[in-house]
């Protein structure tokens, strides 16, 4: 006779294939907002939300962003260098 019972080898994989499931779905649970952009309200709508209500409780008000400029100035300093292998 064996000293020490039987393992059954069937549970022991269950319980691992469970635990594998749940980190899985705790991880996807972690990670699933950095897979969405963010939404960007314009100002009018921002006005009235939880955002623009914590601004004017603040003192602060919720403006417009300046238009970018036509024709954008180089940047300062040296050409980034081109790829090798650009593939």
């Amino acid at each position: 006779m064996h000293e020490r019972p039987h393992i059954n080898r069937a549970w022991l994989a269950a319980i691992a294939v469970a635990v594998a499931v749940v980190g899985t779905g705790v991880l996807y649970l972690e990670i699933r907002d950095r897979w969405n952009s963010p939404r960007i309200r314009p100002p009018e709508q921002a006005q009235h939300t939880v955002t623009g209500e914590a601004a004017r409780g603040a003192g602060a008000q919720i403006q417009p962003t300046d238009p970018r400029l036509g024709v954008e100035p180089t940047p300062p300093g040296p050409k980034q260098a081109q790829p090798a292998n650009p593939e």
